[in-house]
């Protein structure tokens, strides 16, 4: 394997001049194959960075982080159970160099110091492939940044490097780090926790505050890509110290200015995403301001941490919830931690440093234990894990079997391949990697309990790295509320259903509701902020949020009114039949003639058609339906009442136009001028109803109805009124006329003296058409097509009943009426009273 370039190169020098003669590592074991261990146990720093043998301070020298003592015990376990396996590298012993990287401050030199050859030298060469370093691997380190520190120099020489804490997503950049990997899931996964624990209690009103370094920005980043539907009321950075000594009074000040803006801020949860060495001085202010009744999310790095845990008085600030690695339990671990260590000889080590077995910092430890247990084994297991991957792999690259293992030289980068294949199970837990290197270990939900110090962080839910969900296991979760109920966290309470967001700021989680109108819907999943119409064939009423389809109505063929239609239709046609066959039958006769003779045939066929159009009216409207509603009837009124109007004239005319206009009284019986009367009266009727088409279609369409939105009438045109008044206004001059000539025609003889005979007929015709209309003004359902349907028959039943109905009297029951000589009678009568 060749190295990277001049990057490569330039370490080979620095790592020539860094580690040469030095004595590095706080605790060590020999062994066939060496593991580098790196770990934060303490929080200060010296003022040389170099830790040399001769010059290692005691344990009191240092502020020791229990929780790291506890992770390198856990790496101990696990060498010490592999290497007294039979199972796992038979025959093969595993040996660990660590080093404490005083948390992310010193954690270059252990890396140069881990790169040396047993020499504690690294010569400048062109190719590393045979080259080997002091140790295989490394486990760690715990920080974000340490780890992608570390990651930078080790992948140029290809040595695998298993981080057990960091969650950077950085790590999972296979070209930048070909043999990083990560016992942990990544940051990603750990905000889309956070992301479904505030959805699940409808928090989306919150404050952000985030360390000023790689980890909160990383964190945030993530937070604004998953975040949907939640907003920020506050967002603020959390400066981060040097080092853990007192802050400086400039940060000091900025961390009292960020609690000051948290107070005075209208949410009730805060997330912090920050490391833990940043916020003893943060929730000490906290405490020290008197913030109460908070809800505060934890992000993976301190929702653990029992520094912060037994800060006086932090019960107060509310309810504390945190993302935190899943709880393992390894059997025999806590008693191995607070064991005291031996030597080769069997014997206890009495040590008085913090290099090799480092056995005084016990006393701490012990005195720590019961913290220690109470945080359960969540990174412990991460370390733990580590290890067992690296001997899965080193177990295959030296072909293992059950009797023992092929002892060679192994370099690490042989050992890459063979790490990103491992698939095995440890304690019930499936381990593996995925395509970016991560492990599919979950996260959990914690709280932290103030009245369980045996016990205080607490799950209340787990998370499913492949599912992306939570699933609660108790409900019992202990809120700072009054009834212990749900804290509310939003700018606006979610509106109603049917009721729309008008946005009040520039925020999309602040609003006022507002609610839909009648005939729109809201639909809260595609747009919450407008309400959307309703389609032509659906309604709704107010503050809906679906549209339902329309009942459409049309007058039925079961209705009562149908039959009773169809019924006075059906006795009008018998009725009109037999007069037809009465008027054949006596076409000879003088009360025929004086009804009109042949146009009265004329009359009882557009009558018969009349009754036969009466059942378009009834039933689903079609395109033929309508047009015959449109023309039929109105065709055949019109020639009715035309025939009925030149045969007025013409009584008219021979007793009273005849004296007085002799020639034109002999054109119009020369041309036949009642034909021609009756066929421009048609011609004019056609052209009307033509035009009429045109400029309404008679076509089947939807109407709303104002007064009740869930039906809808299908009727035969928009425009029912218009229509009907452009077929009517002929028929009205002709009636107009009827009652004209009828008045001048009341002292005629009787047997042709047909006034009142002819006002009936026109008085049908006038009260249906007011009535119709009168209706259609203010009705605009069914009920129009009823009245129209009723106006039909009414008025085809007023002509024949009421016209030719006196005359079929006459012919049936007057016979001796109905003689030339009775006619003539009458006629020599009213001569006489004209003289």
């Amino acid at each position: 394997m060749r190295s990277t370039g001049v990057i490569a190169m330039c370490v080979s020098v620095l790592l020539t001049v860094a580690v040469s003669e030095t004595q590095y590592s706080d605790f060590h074991l020999a062994g066939d194959y060496l593991l580098g261990g790196l770990f934060s146990l303490h929080t200060e720093t010296m003022s040389s960075p170099h830790l040399s043998h001769s010059a290692v301070p005691t344990c009191q020298a240092y502020k020791l982080k229990i929780a790291s003592y506890s992770h390198l015990r856990a790496m101990r376990f696990a060498v010490e159970q592999i290497n007294n396996s039979s199972t796992l590298l038979p025959g093969v012993s595993l040996g660990y160099e660590m080093v404490d990287v005083c948390y992310f401050t010193n954690s270059i030199h252990p890396i140069l110091y881990f790169l040396a050859n047993e020499h504690s030298v690294v010569q400048l060469q062109n190719n590393y492939t045979h080259y080997k370093p002091r140790v295989l691997a490394v486990i760690g380190p715990d920080s974000s940044q340490a780890a992608v520190m570390v990651a930078h120099v080790l992948s140029l020489f290809f040595i695998p490097q298993i981080s057990y804490r960091a969650t950077t997503n950085e790590l999972n950049d296979r070209e930048r780090f070909p043999s990083a990997f990560r016992a942990i899931s990544s940051m990603e996964q750990q905000i889309v926790a956070m992301v479904l624990l505030l959805k699940e209690f409808q928090w989306n009103w919150i404050n952000v505050l985030y360390s000023d370094d790689d980890y909160g920005r990383q964190n945030l980043k993530l937070l604004w890509a998953r975040a949907t539907g939640i907003c920020v009321a506050m967002q603020d950075v959390i400066p981060v110290p040097r080092s853990s000594e007192l802050l400086p009074l400039e940060l000091q000040g900025k961390i009292k200015a960020i609690v000051s803006k948290v107070i005075h801020s209208t949410a009730n949860v805060v997330i912090v995403l920050s490391l833990e060495m940043t916020l003893p001085f943060f929730f000490q202010e906290v405490v020290r301001q008197n913030v109460t009744d908070l809800v505060w999310i934890a992000a993976e790095a301190w929702a653990i941490e029992p520094t912060l845990y037994n800060i006086t008085d932090l019960w107060r600030v509310g309810t504390i919830l945190g993302v935190a690695a899943k709880e393992f339990s390894i059997p025999g671990f806590d008693d191995f931690r607070v064991s005291l260590a031996k030597d080769d000889n069997g014997q206890a080590s009495d040590q008085t440093t913090c290099n090799q077995a480092c056995d005084q910092c016990l006393g701490a430890a012990r005195d720590a234990d019961q913290t220690m247990r109470a945080q359960g084994e969540r990174t412990d297991f991460s370390v733990y894990s580590s290890v067992y991957i690296v001997a899965h792999a080193l177990h295959r690259l030296l072909g293992c079997n059950t009797t023992g293992c092929h002892k060679r030289m192994v370099y690490p980068w042989q050992l890459v391949p063979e790490v990103k294949r491992v698939d095995f199970s440890l304690l019930d837990k499936r381990i593996n990697f995925r395509e970016k290197g991560n492990t599919p270990n979950s996260f959990e939900i914690i709280q932290w309990k103030w009245d369980q110090p045996n016990h205080p962080f607490q799950k209340i839910a787990s998370y499913s790295t492949k599912n992306q969900k939570l699933l609660f296991t108790t409900q019992n979760i202990s809120w700072h509320t009054p009834n212990n109920m749900v804290p509310i966290s939003v700018c606006s309470q979610e509106c109603e259903y049917g009721q729309r967001r008008k946005p009040i700021s520039v925020s999309s989680c602040c609003f006022k509701c507002i609610d839909c109108e009648a005939g729109t819907f809201l639909n809260n999943k595609a747009n919450p902020y407008n309400c959307q119409p309703c389609p032509a064939h659906q309604w709704s009423s107010a503050r809906s949020q679906e549209c339902y389809p329309r009942l459409v109505k049309y007058l039925e063929w079961q209705e009562r009114t149908s039959v009773v239609l169809l019924l006075f239709s059906a006795l009008g046609l018998i009725a009109t039949l037999v007069i037809s066959v009465t008027f054949a039958i006596h076409s000879q006769t003088p009360v025929v003639k004086s009804a009109g003779g042949r146009m009265c045939f004329l009359m009882l066929v557009s009558l018969i058609i009349g009754f036969l159009n009466v059942p378009m009216y009834i039933g689903i409207p079609t395109e033929f339906k309508c047009v015959c509603r449109q023309t039929v009837f109105s065709l055949c009124f019109t020639v009715c009442i035309s025939c009925i109007t030149v045969r007025s004239f013409q009584i008219i005319s021979i007793f009273k136009m005849a004296a007085r206009l002799p020639k034109a009284y002999s054109y119009w019986t020369k041309y036949n001028g009642q034909y021609i009367f009756i066929t421009v009266i048609l011609a004019l009727k056609v052209a009307i109803i033509v035009t009429n088409i045109i400029i309404n279609p008679p076509a089947p369409v939807l109407v709303d109805l104002k007064d009740d939105p869930s039906l809808v009438v299908l009727q035969c045109n928009k425009s029912y009124k218009l229509a009907l008044l452009m077929n009517s206004s002929l028929d009205t001059c002709l009636s107009i006329l009827c009652f004209y000539f009828s008045y001048m025609g009341k002292e005629l003889p009787k047997n042709y003296n047909e006034a009142k005979y002819i006002t009936l007929c026109m008085t049908c015709y006038s009260v249906s058409g007011i009535a119709i209309f009168l209706v259609m003004s203010v009705y605009s359902a069914v009920l129009v097509t009823i009245c129209d349907a009723m106006g039909v028959v009414i008025n085809l039943l007023g002509i024949s009943m009421g016209y030719f109905g006196p005359k079929c009297y006459l012919i049936f029951f007057h016979p001796e009426r109905n003689t030339a000589a009775y006619f003539q009678t009458a006629i020599q009568s009213y001569t006489m009273r004209q003289d």
